[in-house]
């Protein structure tokens, strides 16, 4: 199975804001930037979709108008409604939105749905204006969620991983399949907002360091990136989760990046082989269907093919795109290159 590498967290198309290259890091041009493994680079700005027509998979499933959820109270009647909500990279304001419109929170951000479940699958910062405030965000409404009888959890993804390895190691040489890199430069690189190191404090660091890389709701195998390398850190959630853990806590730069390095690969569910790498997670670590998040929709459904948008204008997408023979949801809908900012109820209608 041949899993195309992610140099760009969701692609950096018009709507990015604020971006600052460095580009101090050596890159090997032989390399092509699609190989996998020892040809990975996360010093390249592009994502590239090499070959990609349209997906003839299944269609994006549009979103349901907004009805607040019927949630119970504290003492609850069993579990509430299930929430996934995909990258926000740093668009609070968006964010915000679609939580009022699903009901989720009011019109002061507070927590507004009971018993409700929802669960955040990574990549809160960079490219977009404010991630600290996202991550504030998702920080408080955890706390409310809990003292109505529900709950609010994330998941970690790559772009977590990169600002923790920032912040920790800066320009602290690590080894790429491109020669000598640093997490300082491939954060900006990737959309780091200077703004966001400015405010980003400890307790930050720590949320972030302790989040879980998968989990499984209700038959859904919830994970950031569409990769298989969750396999290489254990063969059950509790033990991925332990390893991702146990690696941040280490602080080792190397080991850091070479987590960073896997969680950054995507494209491992589409085309041919991809339901069987999917099968391949959900037998390791149960559930029906895998929900990610990652690599945007318009990259997966062939609508765009270039993270600088020259493929025209912005990218229709009106909610969860279902593909992979029906085993897989990806729900980056792409709010850095101008599409959407997704929050869905699972299951998803039909």
């Amino acid at each position: 199975m041949v899993e195309g590498s992610m140099i760009q967290g969701a692609g950096q198309g018009p709507a990015v804001r604020g971006m600052m290259a460095m580009p101090v890091v050596p890159v090997n041009t032989a390399v092509p930037p699609y190989a996998t493994d020892d040809g990975y680079t996360p010093t390249e700005r592009n994502l590239p979709v090499v070959g990609r027509a349209p997906t003839p998979d299944v269609p994006t499933v549009p979103l349901a108008p907004a009805v607040a959820p019927e949630a119970g109270t504290a003492s609850g009647n069993g579990p509430g409604p299930l929430y996934v909500v995909g990258d926000v990279h740093g668009y609070l304001d968006e964010l915000r939105a679609a939580l009022l419109a699903q009901g989720l929170i009011d019109s002061q951000d507070r927590w507004a749905a009971g018993n409700t479940r929802l669960w955040f699958l990574g990549d809160f910062t960079d490219r977009g204006p404010d991630g600290i405030g996202v991550i504030d965000l998702v920080m408080r409404l955890s706390a409310e969620a809990a003292a109505a009888g529900g709950y609010c959890k994330a998941l970690m993804g790559n772009h977590e991983l990169l600002l923790i390895g920032a912040k920790r190691f800066g320009d602290t040489p690590v080894s790429s399949g491109a020669g000598t890199a640093s997490f300082h430069a491939a954060w900006l690189l990737n959309g780091g907002q200077r703004s966001d190191m400015d405010r980003l404090q400890d307790h930050h660091v720590q949320w972030m360091a302790r989040l879980d890389a998968m989990a499984e709701e209700d038959g859904h195998l919830l994970v950031h990136s569409d990769t298989t390398a969750y396999l290489d850190y254990g063969d059950s959630i509790e033990a991925v989760n332990d390893a991702v853990t146990e690696t941040l806590q280490r602080a080792d730069a190397e080991e850091c990046w070479d987590l960073f390095r896997k969680f950054t690969k995507r494209f491992a569910f589409r085309d041919q082989g991809g339901a069987e790498a999917v099968r391949a997670l959900l037998g390791a670590y149960g559930g029906r269907r895998i929900v990610h998040g990652h690599s945007p929709i318009p990259y997966l459904t062939g609508q765009v093919g270039s993270e600088d948008g020259e493929d025209g204008g912005a990218p229709v997408v009106e909610g969860p795109h279902v593909y992979a023979d029906g085993l897989a949801v990806a729900m980056d809908g792409g709010v850095t290159m101008a599409g959407k900012m997704l929050v869905a109820q699972l299951p998803l209608p039909g």
